[in-house]
This record gives structure tokens, sequence and C-alpha cells, in this order.
């Protein structure tokens, strides 16, 4: 993800019930209202509304207030729950020994309470249950810890922890606020996407799920564990795939939709789905009337996570069933079902920040729970934004560095999940607040201090990750950049094992393949897996997971429709998303243009796709590029729960005989080639370079042409050869005795006769158009084209 939005907080206002002030600790059990926005200095600051039910066992006065206090509950129900002291791990609601055990890390707060808040309770904003936790008997080191029994039927949880409110000194408690767990597993809210809350509020009541009994039945299910290199990766929104109406799908934006629809990517060759953000967070953050549209903009993509744990409840059919559960169970019922089909899952996962934003940024968790220890803050308590979100998670801080590994942990063994794509992965190579070996390593080191945020050549959490035993073989890819201008592509922490999203194989690639002078070099590296990125440090072809279109930035079909940027739509007068595509319109500017610039558009198309399938490294497809899905020129549709960003199955339809079987094709061409999935970087035994003539590459400033050959044990020889001039060219092929070239894969022609296949009816026909070229050992290029040949012995084609 890189720096895309706009305001953190949305202007849709929530509605207030009260505000209190000046409350008088005096050992009662007060209920109050909780405020969107307490008062600090004349700042307002959101955060999710409870009431908190009055147990009232004492005398005592408060300061004069503005709170709710409602009727003490009977003494009958306020003690139905039995009270224990507890266990302080494992973190998180756990149930054992016929009840439940609360744990939470909290080290600077003074004291602490466990809400217990019924289903019918949280859209009335009421607490069911309060129970305070004795720091004598309820906390252990730094953990807050209560074991109960007692009926939990319909029951949610959250706490509130008190101690000193000192932004300046990085401290937020206010035992007003109920939060959410950070080890919670489900969160419960409101159960519609993009639906406002009962008050048409935008930061509905949260909870906690409790645990439950029930058991999700596998059927058998265990880890795919294809090796990395054998990949096909497809970038997918679990919501935009199967929204529009066109889908046809029963349970349409959901786990259960894209279900429906696996057989597409089983059918496209794609054998690893890699889910954007699917960890709870809200999409009406900055809801907000467009008038461009004349719709609302909701935070569609989900890079600002509220909590870790859960799966997003609103991308479930199952809304809040179960208080969550059923949000849980449908996240796995769609990795079974990939699994089934021979497709991993991997999980787009945000750690560099959450969706508390800045010091103006609503309070529901980790700022309430220990603001200083979760978030990287400079000596005043200002929080870092190398996320380019308001805040900084302070990954490389123990506690929060072994919250990611739990987390991690969680999601491969409960979840079953494969791997993960970490977003801005840089920032997990920051130093943390207060950085120095002895709050690392145990021992000083003079002259260690390193300032926040300082680069680590061995980050601690990257260590960890990389050397835990619970996720060895899952796979680990790194965005190795963030929006404070680290930019590790190729110098990521790995340890052997990460592997990166290449941004420079999509600059380079982009650049060649449009005719740019001066890359022809740098276009082969590409082609050979980067060894010029990693092959130094170790790693190997499939550390590159290689990509020339993503979530964010132009489609496909964008890439070569349009020149700049048009975000319009987005109502931020074209100011946001990225000003430098390395994009070509092809002679015309947008959808409307004449018949030869929409023929060199698709042959554009083709050249990119066929570029992705022959490069070592692992290919990466981003979602509708199989079909050519426009956004109409935005490279930055973050906010847009809409036909923007909704997979047209109308248009795949379409397409069905174009564009997308062309990926078809060429998908199940790279699972057949031995040679294009390599375990290591080709070396002249296995690959030759060529020119227009054999054996002759050029790769001076002016040359737009690559060609290469490559042995391969399941084809026998390949040779590939991409002309990006705007002239045609014809070349002379290697001579092979007793073999001759035919073509398979020529960009330049027609559907079907772009791909040979044996879909193809008038294969042969098409092939003997060529005799005279190829018994001369030569091969006509169209300009910006590319082809892929085989060598076949002469008596099968003359047999042929």
């Amino acid at each position: 993800m890189e720096l895309l939005h706009s305001p953190s907080i949305s202007p849709y206002s929530p509605k207030l019930h009260s505000r209190s002030s000046n409350i008088r600790k005096t050992g009662l059990n007060f209920g109050f209202l909780q405020n969107y926005f307490a008062e600090f200095g004349k700042k307002a600051r959101p955060s999710s509304v409870l009431a908190v039910n009055a147990a009232i066992d004492g005398g005592g006065e408060s300061d004069t207030t503005a709170v709710v206090v409602e009727k003490p509950l009977p003494y009958e129900l306020r003690r139905r729950f039995e009270v224990f002291s507890g266990h302080p791990t494992p973190f998180g609601a756990t149930a054992r020994e016929g009840g439940i055990n609360f744990a939470v890390f909290s080290s600077n707060a003074t004291s602490a309470a466990l809400y217990l808040i019924s289903l019918a309770d949280l859209p009335q904003k009421k607490v069911t249950e309060q129970i305070p936790l004795d720091p004598s008997i309820n906390k252990t080191g730094d953990v807050w810890h209560v074991f109960l029994k007692g009926d939990f039927d319909n029951m949610l949880y959250g706490y509130s922890f008190d101690g000193k409110f000192a932004p300046e000194e990085g401290h937020y408690f206010d035992s007003t606020r109920i939060l959410l767990d950070p080890y919670a597993k489900a969160i419960v809210s409101r159960a519609e996407f993009g639906a406002l809350g009962p008050e048409k509020d935008c930061w509905s009541p949260m909870a906690c799920m409790l645990p439950s009994a029930d058991e999700f039945d596998w059927e058998g299910d265990l880890p795919l564990k294809f090796p990395q290199r054998d990949l096909v990766i497809y970038e997918m929104h679990v919501r935009g795939f199967t929204k529009h109406e066109s889908s046809g799908t029963e349970f349409p934006g959901t786990y259960r939709g894209v279900v429906e629809k696996l057989d597409h990517l089983k059918e496209l060759g794609v054998n690893c789905i890699e889910l954007m953000p699917c960890h709870e967070f809200n999409e009406l953050e900055y809801y907000s009337y467009n008038p461009v549209l004349g719709d609302y903009k909701v935070n569609f993509w989900g890079y600002s996570t509220v909590n870790f744990f859960s799966p997003m409840g609103r991308y479930s059919s199952a809304g809040m069933h179960k208080s969550g559960l059923g949000a849980i169970d449908e996240f796995k019922y769609l990795v079974r079902e990939a699994h089934r089909r021979g497709i991993e899952v991997i999980m787009d996962v945000v750690f560099n920040h959450t969706a508390e934003g800045n010091e103006n940024g609503p309070m529901f968790s980790f700022r309430g729970v220990d603001n200083s220890v979760f978030y990287m803050l400079a000596p005043k308590g200002e929080f870092y934004n190398y996320s380019g979100c308001g805040n900084t998670f302070n990954c490389n801080h123990p506690v929060a560095r072994q919250f990611i590994l739990d987390c991690l942990r969680y999601w491969v063994i409960e979840m079953h999940v494969d791997g993960f794509r970490f977003d801005l992965a840089s920032i997990l190579t920051r130093s943390s607040s207060l950085w120095d070996a002895a709050n690392v390593y145990g021992n000083s080191i003079e002259g260690d201090m390193l300032t926040t945020g300082t680069p680590l050549s061995s980050p601690p959490l990257i260590d960890m990750i990389s050397s835990d035993p619970i996720l060895t073989g899952v796979k680990l890819i790194a965005e190795a950049w963030d929006c404070g201008g680290l930019y590790q592509v190729g110098a990521f922490p790995h340890w052997g094992i990460w592997s990166e999203w290449n941004g420079k194989y999509r600059d380079i690639v982009r650049q060649f393949i449009k005719g740019t002078d001066g890359f022809s070099g740098a276009f082969a590296e590409c082609l050979c897996g980067s060894p010029n990125l990693y092959q130094e440090g170790g790693r190997k072809p499939w550390n590159s997971v290689n990509f020339v279109c993503a979530h964010d930035g132009f489609t496909l079909a964008d890439l070569v429709t349009y020149n700049d940027k048009h975000n319009m739509a987005n109502g931020e007068d074209n100011k946001d998303g990225e000003n430098h595509n390395n994009s070509w319109n092809c002679g015309q500017e947008g959808e409307f243009a004449s018949i030869s610039v929409k023929k060199l558009r698709k042959r554009q198309m083709r050249n990119f796709f066929l570029c992705l399938m022959v490069s070592q490294g692992v290919p990466m497809i981003y979602m509708g590029d199989e079909y050519g899905h426009t956004k109409g020129g935005n490279n930055n549709t973050y906010c847009h729960d809409n036909y923007i960003n909704y997979f047209r199955w109308d248009k795949k339809d379409e397409s069905s005989t174009d564009f997308f079987r062309f990926c078809c094709h060429m998908t199940k061409f790279r699972h057949e080639a031995e040679s294009l999935g390599l375990d290591d970087f080709p070396t002249a035994e296995r690959l030759q370079w060529h020119g227009h003539a054999p054996g002759v590459p050029d790769w001076s400033e002016g040359s737009r042409f690559v060609a290469f050959t490559l042995v391969d044990k399941v084809k026998g020889e390949i040779y590939i050869a991409f002309n990006a001039s705007h002239l045609p060219v014809t070349v002379t092929l290697p001579e092979r005795g007793g073999y001759r070239w035919e073509p398979l894969v020529d960009t330049g022609k027609q559907a079907p006769f772009d791909f040979l296949g044996d879909d193809v009816p008038e294969k042969k026909t098409a092939l003997k158009q060529y005799a005279h070229f190829l018994d001369a050992n030569m091969y006509p290029m169209l300009s910006y084209s590319s082809i892929i040949l085989l060598l076949c012995p002469d008596e099968m084609i003359d047999n042929s």
C-alpha cells in the first residue's frame, strides 16, 4: 500500500449522548455513558459508545457530572458469574475448566475492569456486567487476568483501563472507554457492509466474541505446501470479486461468494490467492458524501485494521451470526474449499499501523490498552507516521512483536492460511520507541542507542518470524518499502526465506514494453528473476514476486489506455494517487480511440502478460486484469464500493474467446514448462541471449529488442523474443540441425491465432502461412509484439 488517502476522521459525525467531567474515584463502580468525543483540550476524539450499568455497593459522592447512571441490577443478576483470579496465559479469552479465562497486557495501567455485554445490550450501548480487576489478585507482572464461570450465552466482552492521561508522555488511559481486546477472535458490530449504525453513526458499538465450543469441520484439510517457485498468485478483493450483479452468486461480496467462483481461478491457472485485507476494519472510517459520483466514500480496500485476529465480519454472509463465529467459520470454509481445488490462500496483513490514527483518531483498542507500548512515539508523545496513515505500530517492541507472532501463528494453526504478504513491510524493520540493546537482547552495548524508526539490519521481529518453528514453510512476502522513504527491494532482511513484491520489476517491465530506450539490459535481468537484486544475498528467483499491476495503480487495461491518472471520482481534485505510472496510451488518451489504437492496446496487454509468465520468479496477476478490467484511469480507488472496483463477470464472459483465453493458455504453458519456474538463476548452460541474429544480443542504449532460448526438459527448447520498437523486424532464428522452430505464441496476431493451442481449428493453416519464413530459419515480428517458438523435429512437422 502506498500513501493514498485522505481524511482519517469522517465528517459524518455520530450523535453525542452526554459528556462526563472530573469523576471522583470513590471505590464505587459508577456506570456512565461513553462519549464518542471525550474532551482533550479542545480537540475531539471519536470512540465507541457504551453505557455501563451501575453496580453500587457503598456510599460516596461524585463531582457534578453529566453521566448517565442507570438503576442498579438486582443482586442475583450481578452475581451470576463466579469470579476467580485467573491465569496470565494465554492472552485473550480462552475456554478452560468449565469457564473462560481472560488475560490482557497493560504495563502502564493502574486499574482495569472486564465488561460483559449481551447481544441485546450492545446496540443500546449498555454493559450487562462489570467486573473490576484487583491488581493484587488479578495481575501477574504486566498481565491482567480473571477467570469466570457462568452463563455466557449471547455474551460479548471488552475492557477498560485507568491510569495517567498524558498524551505528551504517550499515555491515553481513560476508564470511561470500553476497549477491544487486541487478542479477540471476532468483533461484533454492524452486520451489513457500508450500512450506518442505528443512530446514523460511523463508529457503531463494538465488542469482542467469547470463545465457543463449536468446532469447524475441516474435512481433513491439510496445507498444500506448494514450492513457491510453482505459484501463480492472484491478488483478490473479497467483496469486489463477486459483488457485481453479473456474478450471479447466491452470496455476493462475501467469503462464500468467492467460493462460488473458485472454479474461474482454476480455469485461469491460479494456484494461490492473495486476499486483500480481511482483518476486521471499519469501512465507514472516512465515510463522506462524494458529489462527483453522488454516492459515499468508504474504506473499500481495508488497509486500516481494527483487530488483527478477527476476520472481517461484514465479508461474511452470516453477518453477526453466533456472535461473530459465523464469520470465522465462513473464512475457514473459503480456505478449505480453495485447498480442495489446489489453491493456496495468502493474507495481506497490515501490521504497520492501525485504524486508531494519530492523536485525533478514534480510541477503541491499542491506544487505550497501552499506547506507549503499541505505537512508535516521539519523546513528547507525537505519533511517528512512517505508514502515511497517522500512526506506526511499534513492531520491534518486545510486546508488540510477540503480539504479531501470536497473530500469525493463529491464522496458520486455526485458519489454515498458507502465507502472508506484509503491507509496508519496511516498517517491520525499524527500531521501536526507546530502542536500545537491553530493550531487545537483555544487555546494553555502549553507543547502541538508536533514533526511533532507524532501519535495523537484523530486526528482532523479522528474526522471530523467520525462526519460528510453527511458521516454517509458510510463505512470507514483504512489500519492501514504506511511506517514510525506506525502500528495501532487493535488500529486505530475509533470513533466506522472505520474498518481496518486486517493484523494480514492475517499473522496468513497464518502461521496456512501452518502448523506452535504455532498458534492454535491465529487462533481461527481470526475465531471469532479478539476480542483480537477489543472487548476491543468497536468495533465489522465487524470492521475487513479479507483477505489472496491483490494487494500487493502473489496471492492465488502463496501463495501455491512459498516460495520466484520472482520479476526479475520488473527490480530491485529482491530487491523490501516483503521478508517475510509466504508462502509455498507445496514441490516444481514454477508452474512445481508433481501431488501430485499440488493436495496439490489446497487443500490449498480451505482451505484458506473456512477459509475466515467462519471467523467472513468481508471477502475480491483479484481479480483473485477465479480462481487461478498467477503472477509467483511476489509479487510487481506495474509496469506491461500486462498479469501479467490482469484478465484471459480464465483461469476463465477453473476453472468454479473446484476452481471457490468452491468459489461460499462458498460465497453462508456464505450469507445463519446466524451465519457467527454476529453483535457481539460469546459467549459460540453459539460457542463451540473442538479438536480431542468433547469439548476438544488443544491450545498447537504443536497443528495444530482447530474445533468448531456454533449454526445457519438457518442451525441448523454447525461443522467446520481445520487439518493443515501433518498427517491425524479421529475426533470424538459431539453427538446430534436424529441427525446426514452430510458432506457439505471437501477440501481433488476433485471437485465437495469438496462441496456437489445440483449440484452434485452423491451426495447421496458420502454421503453413509462415512455413516459408521458418524454412529459411526466420520469423517476422510486428512492432510492439512478442513471440514464443518451440523447437520440433523436422519429421514431426512434416508428418503434421
